[in-house]
């Protein structure tokens, strides 16, 4: 959509974390407002119409119709906390909140380079995106602290990095598998 510009490229009008959404990290959408990408957005013309709002919730109407089923299925790994998100962001500020977001990065980078065997990016991608920022530096460290496990073939690296990611979701009692995006009838 022409003329839709955001400053902040990593936290979406509706409340959506693109900083880490697979999208994002593929290089496929810019993030909300960021140029290219998903730019005839229905929620993005209607911030256009509104002032140009810098998240939906300073709208006066929300949640609208707009938001109706948005968050019932999770395929789409950002969707399953955008509530939870808007309102830790709200709570904490934007700055705090895109301070933690960059640690959380940090952490997906991290095991994108040294533990993806080809076969573990959406995983990861879902359990950091998921998981607190406590958890995951937990896992970092007990990761770190295995003498040995560097040189060892990223496959066994990767096996390693799921079974702590899956016992600290266990911990948090979160489920790292996603819901399929619901049939219209």
């Amino acid at each position: 959509m022409k003329g839709f510009i955001r400053k902040e490229t990593w936290f979406s009008l509706c409340g959506l974390n693109c900083a880490l959404c697979p999208m994002h990290l593929g290089g496929y959408c810019p993030g909300c407002g960021g140029g290219a990408g998903n730019q005839s957005c229905a929620i993005a013309r209607c911030s256009m119409e509104r002032g140009n709002v810098q998240f939906c919730w300073e709208c006066m109407e929300y949640p609208c119709a707009r938001y109706d089923g948005f968050d019932d299925a999770d395929s789409f790994v950002p969707h399953r906390n955008r509530t939870h998100d808007v309102a830790e962001m709200r709570m904490l500020g934007l700055e705090a909140y895109l301070a933690r977001t960059k640690q959380k990065r940090a952490i997906l980078d991290a095991l994108l380079n040294g533990y993806n065997d080809g076969r573990r990016k959406s995983f990861f991608q879902t359990a950091v995106y998921l998981l607190p920022l406590k958890e995951l530096e937990s896992v970092m460290d007990a990761l770190d602290g295995q003498p040995g496990l560097a040189a060892q073939p990223v496959k066994e690296r990767a096996l390693e990095a799921v079974r702590l990611l899956g016992e600290a979701a266990k911990r948090q009692e979160i489920v790292l598998k996603l819901n399929r995006q619901l049939k219209k009838s």
